[in-house]
């Protein structure tokens, strides 16, 4: 099988840090929404996780990786929210006192290559319920923002992949795992996660 796209070389590329001091938050407790692997990796303290749903943005394999699934010669393609639709994931409520740490330790997870725009937007739990969570929207504009590549470049590409957090083809069938489990279902994760 040989790729329908030009695999990019980020080897020398600088990428600026994110200039923020810390991610924005609220003043009370945390709401944090997870459409990748947070959604099975947080990685902080959670008080309640419930689905939500995010509009205005969709959940798409959007980012080159080149530190955690992938490398600089060869990056992977992690899932990352770009403009129109919705979005099913995850919303994470961490505690008043746990809030600073969280959005510490998802500053340094998230924000490594600068490639996402932390952002608070409105969630909404299923019941109808409505919370302002930090999000992670992918910035179109950076060099890391991969243009639609198809299904069988997309697998290639994810099957080639190795980073500093292992196998891209993991993170794949993880995440496709978890929105299973979610019922959510037929997603382009899904068509993925079946080839590889």
């Amino acid at each position: 099988m040989q790729t329908q796209v030009q695999v990019p070389d980020f080897s020398g590329t600088h990428f600026p840090p994110y200039a923020g001091a810390s991610l924005p938050l609220p003043d009370g407790d945390l709401w944090v929404f997870g459409y990748g692997s947070l959604m099975w990796n947080p990685g902080f303290a959670v008080a309640r996780a419930a689905p939500a749903r995010l509009y205005g943005y969709h959940r798409r394999l959007c980012l080159w990786s080149t530190h955690y699934r992938g490398s600089a010669k060869r990056p992977g393609l992690v899932l990352g929210l770009d403009r129109g639709g919705s979005c099913n994931g995850m919303a994470f409520r961490v505690a008043r006192k746990h809030a600073r740490a969280a959005a510490d330790y998802l500053r340094e997870r998230e924000m490594v290559n600068n490639a996402y725009r932390p952002a608070v937007k409105r969630v909404y739990l299923r019941g109808g319920e409505g919370v302002d969570a930090l999000t992670f929207v992918s910035k179109r504009e950076h060099p890391q923002f991969a243009r639609p590549l198809g299904l069988r470049a997309t697998v290639e590409v994810v099957l080639r992949a190795k980073g500093v957090h292992g196998k891209n083809r993991e993170y794949i069938l993880n995440t496709a795992r978890r929105l299973s489990e979610l019922r959510i279902e037929h997603t382009e994760l899904h068509a993925v996660a079946a080839r590889l």
